[in-house]
């Protein structure tokens, strides 16, 4: 989902997938705003595609709106589409399952919350993994980030925290561009006085290597146990329908087809020792940097080669969050070159209203020229 201050008739109309117009209430905390939402979140009328024609050939129309969707209507948004996505959810490209709110954030400068896992309820959203499901959230400023943040995170799961340790995740740096890197040591280093001051001295961390590595051990856990998850999820349907998938999104289907109760087995394991490993490295105050991912987005017409070497480093980036279920939040950052890159923040688990009120005050210091 987007949330985002702006009139009616939006420029990136072409980005929705048809006309859908709710009004938001007439007060509320977020009143005056609007969103797009992601087409496999439920809006009452209206069909969920999820990405596929065939979905949505054979799905009925929402009777209801997703919770999420609901809280922000009750809160004062207006929804003014449903945007367009890669099938069945199953690429990165809102929820956060494998990066697709902090991956699009960061390629398009703009600000995103992938939240704790379960904090921001899923009822009424197509599932894809459902213990990497998340419900996130894209912002043009971190303010609305926040604000939007404080009426669909869950109070009862809040875990409050005074993040104060910053860590710089080495191994994640070194699967960046390095233009991408520099850009992002370069920005901090101009501030650090002042960053310093509002959390700590850095410290440098090896999140993976005792753990198997990130492109390696903790890729290949993500990999498994979120195509085991898939297929167990909607292998029925496409068995029976047999949908027409496009390319990269039909072979993901027929991996997942054969993935054994074995080697999902010992990709839980490996994930369980994922979750101590960044719990161990985060503690209760700690804010892990990294890139958000390798590098500005690819340019259209690489090879498929290079497309999945770009897309192995960008999910054993994001696979951190995804394995853990830590909140992380996207900050935009522009290359030397102009491009937008993006800066992550990883807190504690339920820290998510203390890593978006950081976000701000980072935001604050980092934008400034």
């Amino acid at each position: 989902m987007a949330a985002h201050a702006s009139s009616r008739h939006h420029p990136l109309a072409n980005a929705y997938i048809g006309e859908v117009h709710v009004e938001g209430a007439a007060s509320g905390p977020l009143q005056g705003l609007t969103a797009v939402v992601k087409d496999c979140f439920a809006v009452a009328g209206t069909h969920c595609s999820n990405g596929s024609p065939a979905w949505l050939a054979t799905h009925p129309a929402a009777e209801r709106h997703a919770a999420a969707v609901q809280a922000l209507l009750d809160a004062g948004v207006t929804i003014l589409g449903k945007n367009v996505m890669d099938e069945m959810a199953y690429s990165l490209s809102g929820g956060d399952t494998g990066g697709s709110v902090r991956v699009p954030a960061a390629h398009c400068g703009i600000y995103g919350l992938r939240p704790t896992h379960g904090r921001i309820s899923l009822e009424g959203a197509v599932p894809l993994a459902p213990s990497f499901d998340t419900a996130g959230l894209f912002a043009r400023d971190p303010a609305v980030l926040r604000r939007a943040g404080s009426m669909l995170l869950n109070p009862a799961s809040r875990r409050p925290a005074v993040l104060k340790r910053l860590l710089v995740a080495t191994d994640a740096f070194d699967l960046a561009e390095e233009a991408t890197s520099r850009a992002l040591y370069d920005v901090l280093a101009a501030r650090i006085g002042q960053v310093t001051e509002l959390l700590s001295k850095p410290e440098e961390v090896d999140v993976a290597s005792s753990t198997g590595g990130l492109t390696t051990a903790w890729f290949e856990a993500f990999r498994v146990h979120q195509a085991f998850e898939v297929w167990r999820q909607h292998g029925e349907w496409v068995t029976a329908h047999r949908p027409s998938f496009g390319p990269g999104v039909k072979e993901r289907f027929e991996a997942a087809a054969g993935i054994t109760q074995q080697q999902f087995d010992a990709a839980a394991q490996q994930r369980a020792a994922v979750r101590q490993r960044v719990a161990e490295v985060v503690g209760q105050d700690g804010v892990l940097l990294l890139p958000t991912a390798p590098g500005p987005a690819p340019l259209r017409g690489l090879s498929g080669q290079e497309l999945d070497k770009f897309r192995t480093r960008l999910i054993s980036l994001t696979c951190i969050a995804g394995l853990s279920g830590f909140p992380q939040v996207n900050i935009p950052l522009p290359t030397a070159d102009g491009l937008p890159v993006g800066l992550g923040l990883l807190g504690p688990p339920g820290s998510d209203e203390d890593l978006l009120q950081l976000t701000e005050q980072l935001a604050a210091l980092l934008m400034t020229s």
